[in-house]
This record gives C-alpha cells, structure tokens and sequence, in this order.
C-alpha cells in the first residue's frame, strides 16, 4: 500500500522515517519529496508497505503522531488518474491577464494569448 505521509519535520530523513513505520511491519520504500532547485524537503512523501494490514495499522497508529514537535498527518496515498496535474502552472480559463493594451478575443482574460482580457476591445494582441 502507498501511504501519504504530510506535515513532516523538513529536517527528517527518509531513513527516520522508515524507522517509524518498520515499527509496525515491511517498509519496500520510503520517499520525502524535495525541491528540484534548493534540495530541501517539501514537508511531505510516501512510504510503500507491501502488507495492507500492516500499512493501515500504522496509518492509524501515527496519523496524528507528533514528530519533533510536528503534528503529522498520515493515510492511504490517492493514485493519480493519467495526466492529473497538481498546482503548477496550468493554462486554462481563470480569469485575470489584462493590463495596458492586452485586449484579446473575449472579455473575461485568462492564461491563453488569445484571452488576455484587458481593456475590453476584440483586437488580436499577436
């Protein structure tokens, strides 16, 4: 089972991590996501417990637990659907663009260049 793992001390490692959960069975893998440019922990990764019975008892054992004075919070990982995005920068319609001189297509502006809102007139800003 894939667990969530969040609120996590940004000074713990994978390895302590593992330990919490080796308390309560096999551990296949463990892993704190970082940042890509600074290296440092995002506060949250996944543990992989191959024994579903095992992973839910240390899912409610330490959901909950207090972690170098961190209140953590732990359950089963949700799987992505295929090409499920999460935060980032995205396109789409949600509003905002504009600014001086950036009409578009439609009014309502938006992250596409042909929708930058702005001041209201239907010109082409490409």
């Amino acid at each position: 089972m894939n667990i969530f793992c969040g609120s996590l001390p940004f000074s713990l490692k994978e390895t302590d991590l593992k330990e919490y959960f080796e308390e309560y069975g096999e551990v296949s893998s463990v892993k704190i996501i970082t940042d890509k440019f600074s290296g440092r922990s995002k506060g949250f990764g996944f543990v992989e417990m191959p024994d579903d019975e095992k992973a839910n008892k240390a899912i409610e054992e330490l959901n909950g637990a207090e972690i170098e004075g961190r209140t953590i919070v732990v359950n089963k990982a949700e799987e992505r659907k295929e090409g499920e995005r999460r935060g980032g920068f995205g396109g789409g319609n949600r509003g905002g663009g504009g600014g001086y001189n950036k009409g578009g297509y439609n009014r309502g502006g938006g992250n596409d260049r042909r929708s930058g809102g702005g001041n209201g007139d239907y010109r082409s800003s490409y």
